[in-house]
């Protein structure tokens, strides 16, 4: 190690760290109360179809309240990332030129103008508190059961183009095998993409929609005329689906470079009595051959950034088990990343905790259980979403409590996407520590030409350096705010010193291999 003396207030010390690892840090799973990655995906979907997770009709300061409530509790129980649904169905919770208002922040007729930008909100809030935010959008669905297409706005694409609509039980949905609409949708993800400082764009399991018993997908006649290289129409909906996702993940490269695309789909990808190197499950609905989404494909392709899937059983539950899942997953990951690698998250039930005929769920360590086995040194998993954001708070049996005190009670830094670009940012320029009666305010100074997107903030007790590995030794994680970054560290006990280290972390999550170092009392 090489150190640099000066004042307290002006130290600085150069500590070599290893840039962010591409896999989790291994965990005991008996002791993964204390010994915790320091690296994990912790997120929380946030649900606004049908105002699962957020009420309607709120004005802007309302809106702000509850967001601030909502971002502070999850920033106080560890959470890392909030996962927006912005576009729930074809419509948008910003202001968008390609689809109207949502019904859903107004709870009014679609197209309503709230008056304010609640993404913009959202995602100014989350960056305070150090938090990243994801923007989920559902790309076919147009329509919930309940309603109708003269439910919608005239200016929404399913009323100005009825040709690209069908109709599947109780819903709409745009047709995915028309380029028309493959050419819409990469046009509304490159506009929120550019127009909002999001760290990653979202999808979740809702490709072709859920098989109805004796009742085909309406997709003859664009089959008829689109699919004639296809000999079977389950091939052709499949690559619909896969040069859809192809064409946004190069449509949000092609816009921000390190914006990451992730998916979420389905538990399960084949069942291996249909396919043998599915998973060894009995599954009634699968991706592969019943939403056509070709998982596999996506992976091997590096056409995403993250996958999540949903593994929504207990571990015991005999027709899909948690373990056997996220055994498959990991495997799939490992095998078959291709291009780059892939991250591998897991989307938990917490919707089921004590609500669900399997009696499994009746356990308040079922959930907790299943993110210590994401943990295991056998798994690729670098971490889990949770569904969703009104379960924790409700907390059925106490199971959040157990997340948030036993397996989330340090700060986690969220895996980066390094293979986009694997170049190490500069420890910032300046930093100053300065004693106050909340805390310690830390200002840091970057003047650096290429400007960091994060900073960590480490520190140890004493005059003396801890390790940077460990978890227990960040206080915060804080978005750069233009080269003059603020934050206050209301933890630090007056009558202590402190020795504080300060990393940078650049937009693909490779953190610097130097720290500015400020030791007091020196």
């Amino acid at each position: 190690m090489k150190r640099k003396h000066s004042k307290w207030k002006f130290v600085s010390l150069v500590l070599i760290i290893f840039i962010l690892c591409l896999s989790t840090v291994a965990v005991n799973p008996v002791s993964a109360s204390t010994e915790q990655p320091k690296t994990e995906m912790r997120a929380v979907w946030i649900s606004t179809v049908l105002n699962i997770d957020m009420k309607a009709g709120m004005t802007k300061e309302q809106y702000i309240a509850w967001v601030r409530q909502t971002l502070d509790k999850l920033k106080a129980s560890k959470l890392n990332t909030v996962i927006y649904q912005v576009r729930p169905t074809n419509d948008a919770m910003y202001p968008s030129k390609l689809a109207p208002w949502s019904s859903y922040i107004t709870g009014k007729k679609q197209g309503t103008n709230p008056g304010y930008d609640p993404l913009a909100i959202m995602v100014e809030e989350a960056h305070r508190r150090g938090m990243e935010l994801h923007a989920w959008m559902n790309p076919y669905r147009v329509t919930m059961p309940s309603q109708k297409l003269s439910d919608l706005a005239s200016n929404n694409v399913a009323r100005t183009n009825p040709g690209w609509v069908v109709k599947y039980g109780k819903q709409y949905y745009l047709n995915p095998g028309l380029p028309e609409v493959q050419n819409y949708l990469v046009e509304t993800v490159k506009e929120l993409v550019a127009n909002y400082d999001i760290d990653a764009v979202h999808m979740d399991d809702y490709f072709y929609p859920y098989k109805i018993a004796k009742e085909a997908f309406p997709d003859q006649s664009a089959y008829k005329k689109y699919g004639g290289s296809f000999k079977k129409v389950e091939d052709w909906r499949r690559d619909n689906v896969n040069q859809l996702v192809k064409k946004l993940y190069i449509a949000i490269k092609e816009t921000k470079p390190y914006v990451q695309f992730g998916i979420s789909p389905f538990g399960v990808w084949r069942n291996k009595s249909v396919d043998k190197t599915g998973s060894d499950t009995k599954a009634g609905v699968n991706n592969y051959d019943d939403l056509y989404a070709d998982v596999r494909t996506w992976i091997k392709s590096g056409t995403i950034d993250y996958i999540a899937p949903q593994i929504y059983w207990s571990r015991t539950l005999s027709v899909a088990k948690y373990g056997t899942l996220l055994d498959w997953w990991s495997h799939e990951v490992q095998t078959y990343t291709k291009t780059h690698p892939v991250h591998l998250y897991i989307g938990l039930a917490d919707y089921k905790v004590g609500n669900d005929s399997d009696a499994a769920w009746k356990n308040k360590m079922e959930l907790p259980n299943q993110i210590l086995a994401n943990r295991s040194e056998k798994t690729a998993a670098m971490g889990q979403m949770h569904f969703s954001l009104k379960s924790m708070e409700s907390n059925k049996l106490g199971y959040a409590t157990i997340v948030n005190q036993q397996l989330y009670n340090y700060t986690a830094l969220t895996p980066g996407t390094v293979w986009d670009n694997t170049t190490a940012p500069a420890e910032p320029t300046f930093v100053q520590v300065t004693k106050e009666a909340r805390g310690r305010k830390i200002e840091i100074i970057d003047e650096n030409a290429i400007q960091p997107r994060k900073y960590v903030i480490y520190r140890f007790v004493g005059n003396s350096e801890g390790s940077y590995d460990n978890p227990k030794n960040i206080v915060d994680v804080v978005y750069n705010m233009n080269g003059i970054t603020a934050f206050v560290d209301k933890t630090a006990l007056a009558k202590h010193s402190y020795t504080y280290g300060i990393t940078a972390i650049s937009a693909t999550g490779v953190e610097s291999k130097n720290a500015f170092v400020v030791k007091e009392g020196k």
